[in-house]
């Protein structure tokens, strides 16, 4: 077998050493719904660790010495913002992670002061104040921070996250502009497809545990008529109570979405003696497979949690 010359040997060594190699780029989300939107635009070269498993509460939640380190070893780390994951508040907005920390939240203006006051005033702090015209909620102040839930929303979240990734050390920017495309595409897609098959259930009045499910239901135009709780930390007031039991009582075909991370005995007192259907809803994605597809399966997961409510697929 001929040799190599030592010209060509050299020239080729040479090349192999000056080939930048694409850096491994550590990612930790702090949801599983911001983990299925990273997934979505992320190159080959992306790791990604989600902070909270399975049946938490983002509120709560109590992080494990691995998922210390997993944040101490992170190139980004993506949240929502102190009105979601408020365990991360005080740990992120430090000096060791600022600086590493993004915030998907939406840059709009806090609630106004008088509202606030008007709010507790009128309800107390364990009388959530009545949902009316689907405004936004965030567990009884301000914004609601369940973004990812509204597609319009999330494509911004990506777009932000897109922007980030793409400044890393060695990142493969034309790969990510082309799954940024890719995602934007099948977003468009989803929400077509949503649209189609949510359109028998726009009459079906909808009331929903809290406020997690607003963003979505705004965003589709189905009928929310009322809320549980806006702070599902808290046991809601018999005033408020009542009212929900009331607009149960004269909703059409009245569905409450219910969330499997939350204790089914506040509900069910509210609903007891009245004709009421059931369907199970998951805002955190426990049960969706995570990859590139994961976020655009989540939308669908929560539509066909919507469609359980009609009354040929009612469950009572």
């Amino acid at each position: 077998m001929p040799m190599l010359k030592p010209a060509r040997s050299l020239a080729a060594a040479l090349c192999v050493i000056a080939a930048p190699a694409l850096a491994e780029t550590n990612v930790v989300t702090s949801l599983k719904p911001l983990t299925l939107l990273a997934q979505g635009i992320a190159t080959a070269d992306t790791t990604i660790t989600t902070l909270v498993p399975p049946g938490s509460s983002p509120h709560n939640y109590n992080m494990k010495p691995s998922q210390r380190r997993a944040l101490d070893d992170a190139d980004v780390i993506f949240w929502v913002g102190p009105d979601m994951e408020t365990f991360l508040s005080r740990l992120l907005t430090g000096a060791d992670f600022r600086q590493r920390t993004v915030s998907l939240a939406l840059d709009e203006p806090a609630m106004a002061e008088s509202e606030h006051a008007d709010d507790h005033d009128e309800h107390g702090h364990d009388e959530p104040a009545e949902h009316e015209g689907h405004g936004h909620h965030d567990h009884g102040e301000g914004e609601d921070p369940h973004i990812w839930l509204d597609p319009a929303l999330a494509e911004d979240m990506v777009e932000k996250m897109h922007k980030t990734l793409a400044q890393q050390p060695n990142a493969d920017t034309a790969a990510l502009a082309r799954n940024l495309k890719q995602f934007k595409t099948r977003l468009a897609a989803t929400e077509a497809e949503i649209r189609a098959k949510l359109e028998p259930a726009h009459d079906i009045s909808l009331f929903a545990y809290h406020d997690a499910f607003v963003r979505f239901a705004e965003h589709y135009g189905l009928n929310l008529e009322g809320v549980l709780t806006l702070n599902p930390e808290l046991t809601p007031g018999a005033r408020h109570i009542a009212k929900i039991q009331d607009q149960l009582g004269q909703g059409h075909h009245p569905c409450l979405l219910t969330e499997p991370q939350f204790n089914p005995g506040i509900w069910e007192v509210i609903t007891e003696d009245l004709d009421v259907t059931f369907s199970t809803w998951d805002p955190l994605a426990t049960d969706v497979e995570a990859g590139p597809e994961g976020y655009f399966e989540f939308q669908h997961s929560v539509a066909d949690a919507v469609l359980k409510c009609l009354p040929e697929q009612a469950k009572h």
